[in-house]
């Protein structure tokens, strides 16, 4: 039996890792600016995180979600404090697309509403249901073809309220950054505006924050700069740090009924006690703190006062969710920055680099990248 083919893969294999850095079998040594689609939040084989994964493993690694499992309690509570949403509830799953699966499905279980509008350019997991509401017609197959959704164009004030005014809308789902998209940001005062609005319709406000939570903006969700709070918001990647979780952050006007929501692995032993730790990271490391230093750092050295340097066209994103969006003739660099200078790094399309480190990278890491970028492009 071989692999179902449906990646394209680099021929690099890491075999260790630790920090920011990557080694493959041959001991060649690479720097992590991509931390596997922004998974890697508090770097590689970070001490307390083995440790206390293993110490888990040797105590109870699952059991299904028909005990009490004390874990997932004080992962809540953590969560809630670190994040500002104390008084709401969690809902753990497995990853992003069931968090966004699922938070839908409470929105229309709340409103009795069945329509949900996304956005263009979105993107929210490759379930049947985050597939619906991703703007992509290459992974929709005719599975997934729904008239229940409909998308609007970004920060597109007049185009939302002309929707969202005929009062059939369950939700409006909304990423706290497009990440897959390039690195496109909601305005605040566009987010603003969706909370007024969803508030005087009786639509469910969801902020996906899968890829843009967990400190990674220098906030704890990306949202949180427009000083809005969402009904419900999602997360998964950062938060255990490459051990498969997802979580629903949902308010306290939803009542919970026995049954409404399941899942067999979410919330298992092994996952709680990886994101525990994770959160015990950030707050002795202050690695919020820290994305958002070093991603200013970036920002003042890759677009000093507003000037991208060459070959850089423009500079978005907040803290340590960075995209470059490169000038014409330059969708090789990656592959140049990968191969001959040894860093990982991500893409959208064909002229966008997407940088998403652990959040404790350093500024002489980020000071090394960013001497590779203009080297290369000053021999290309």
């Amino acid at each position: 039996m071989d692999l179902f083919k449906v990646y394209k893969l680099w021929d690099i294999e890491p075999v260790r890792g630790l920090d920011t850095t990557l080694w493959d079998a041959d001991g060649v040594e690479y720097t992590d600016l991509y931390g596997g689609h922004a998974v890697i939040s508090v770097g590689h084989c970070h001490p307390h995180y083995v440790k206390a994964v293993t110490a888990q493993l040797e105590k109870l690694g699952f059991y299904s979600n028909a005990v009490q499992n004390s874990l997932q309690k004080e992962l809540a509570c953590k969560l809630g404090k670190a994040s500002g949403y104390d008084d709401y509830s969690l809902f753990l799953c497995n990853s992003g697309a069931e968090a966004n699966e699922n938070a839908m499905k409470l929105a229309s279980f709340q409103t009795g509403r069945s329509k949900v509008l996304a956005f263009g350019k979105a993107f929210h997991g490759r379930t049947s249901g985050a597939v619906a509401v991703t703007d992509n017609p290459r992974i929709q197959s005719p599975f997934n073809a729904t008239d229940h959704v409909k998308f609007a164009p970004l920060n597109d004030a007049d185009a939302v309220e002309k929707e969202l005014r005929t009062g059939e809308y369950a939700a409006v789902i909304i990423e706290g950054i497009q990440g897959v998209a390039g690195i496109h940001e909601p305005s605040d005062g566009f987010l603003i505006y969706l909370r007024e609005l969803c508030d005087k319709t009786g639509t469910v406000l969801i902020l996906d924050e899968i890829q843009s939570g967990y400190g990674r903006t220098g906030k704890f969700f990306a949202h949180q700069h427009s000083g809005i709070r969402a009904d419900i918001v999602t997360t998964a990647k950062g938060m255990a740090n490459g051990f498969p979780i997802g979580g629903v952050l949902i308010s306290p006007a939803f009542k919970a009924e026995y049954g409404m929501l399941g899942t067999t692995f979410g919330g298992n032993h092994l996952a709680c006690a990886a994101a525990i730790a994770v959160l015990e990271i950030m707050e002795n490391e202050h690695l919020v703190e820290n994305a958002a230093r070093i991603g200013e750092y970036f920002r003042q050295a890759l677009c000093p006062d507003g000037h991208p340097i060459h070959p850089i066209k423009e500079y978005r994103g907040r803290g340590l969710m960075i995209g470059l969006e490169l000038k014409d003739g330059y969708e090789d660099l990656r592959n140049r920055l990968l191969f001959e200078k040894h860093f990982f790094t991500g893409a959208a399309g064909s002229n966008v680099i997407r940088l998403l480190p652990s959040l404790t990278i350093s500024e002489e890491t980020a000071s090394r990248f960013v001497l590779a970028m203009t080297g290369l492009a000053s021999v290309h």
